[in-house]
């Protein structure tokens, strides 16, 4: 047995904590050494309470704390008396209840983690894929691609509209007031429309850049390069499209609408105000730097003969690259002698 004690040896302000000594009350921080109680004369709570200096209502509340957790008991023969719990018994429960109770939050936080990992990892199938049904919800998302764009906008124009026309398209307006770049390839169809030179002119008029072809494969729209929407259903359907995030299935439609773009002509207006297609083809410099490289010379000896800048030279290179389909500087030569370059 022991015994809440007061040690009469030590002042109150030179009292040192005992190494075994356990909380009272949650609302005073002090602590009390553990010391034998007579198990001959149990103390009652004003005996204690005088003992070790404290109120008998907080000394009450304190026992009651102890009894709650095993520590003490109140005596049975003797009512109003307290014992103290065998402390290698009553301890030994406590710190097991805690120890398990510790296992268990560490198992759950392991859980948690991994289920992180995971979803951090990999976005579920449904995340990459968005299918959006009905013509006000297309027309609603369309809208919002475009007003979310930060740097770029592509996208390939048929003939017939979906959900939102050319003239409806209030977003395309207000992402190039923001700087958003636009690259647009339509379809000669397009052209023919009642609105078609008015929404050329318009376009034009916001710097966008404009492009033709006979036909595209598909309409589609792509945001930034992260974000594409095309339309999944024919035109007597009701309009519903898949909204596609970052993918493998993303990076073939900028695939395609890069291709579609490379082969496209641009488009600007004539001096009557109709539509003119320009023949992207090299200039006469572009065919002069070509034809020295063809002959062997690098790049920095190019730009030395012809008195132009080193990133000079390379930029028409990349130009000429693109205009050719070609990726590599071997195919560039041969795409120059198959369109008569060179």
């Amino acid at each position: 047995m022991a015994r809440f004690r007061h040690c009469p040896h030590h002042s109150q302000h030179q009292r040192k904590e005992h190494p075994c000594s356990v909380p009272l009350d949650s609302t005073r921080p002090r602590r009390r050494p553990i010391a034998p109680w007579s198990a001959s004369a149990p103390p009652k709570s004003p005996k204690l309470s005088h003992q070790l200096g404290l109120s008998e209502e907080d000394t009450v509340r304190a026992l009651c704390r102890l009894e709650r957790h095993g520590l003490v008991a109140q005596a049975s023969a003797r009512p109003g008396r307290w014992l103290a719990a065998p402390a290698a018994v009553a301890l030994s429960a406590l710190v097991n209840r805690q120890r398990h109770e510790l296992q268990r939050a560490e198992v759950a936080a392991a859980l948690l983690a991994e289920e992180y990992r995971a979803e951090a990892a990999e976005s579920p199938v449904h995340d990459l894929v968005e299918v959006v049904q009905g013509t006000s919800a297309v027309a609603h998302r369309f809208l919002q691609l475009q007003l979310g764009a930060v740097d770029e906008v592509c996208a390939l124009v048929t003939g017939s509209s979906v959900a939102v026309t050319g003239l409806d398209n209030h977003a395309e307006q207000q992402a190039a007031d923001r700087g958003v770049l636009y690259r647009v390839v339509l379809e000669r169809e397009v052209l023919a429309g009642p609105h078609g030179v008015t929404e050329l002119s318009a376009a034009l008029e916001r710097n966008e850049q404009v492009r033709v072809v006979h036909q595209v494969p598909t309409k589609l729209v792509i945001a930034d390069r992260t974000t594409a929407m095309v339309p999944l259903t024919r035109r007597r359907s009701a309009p519903s499209a898949p909204v596609v995030h970052a993918s493998g299935l993303l990076e073939s439609l900028v695939g395609l609408f890069e291709a579609v773009w490379r082969q496209a002509l641009p488009l600007r207006l004539d001096g009557t105000g109709a539509p003119e297609e320009v023949a992207d083809g090299p200039g006469h410099a572009d065919l002069l730097i070509l034809s020295l490289l063809l002959a062997g010379l690098t790049d920095a000896s190019v730009a030395k003969q012809l008195d132009l800048g080193l990133r000079t030279v390379q930029r028409r290179v990349r130009r000429l690259m693109e205009l050719a389909g070609a990726s590599t500087r071997l195919q560039l030569g041969w795409q120059a002698y198959a369109r008569g370059w060179a």
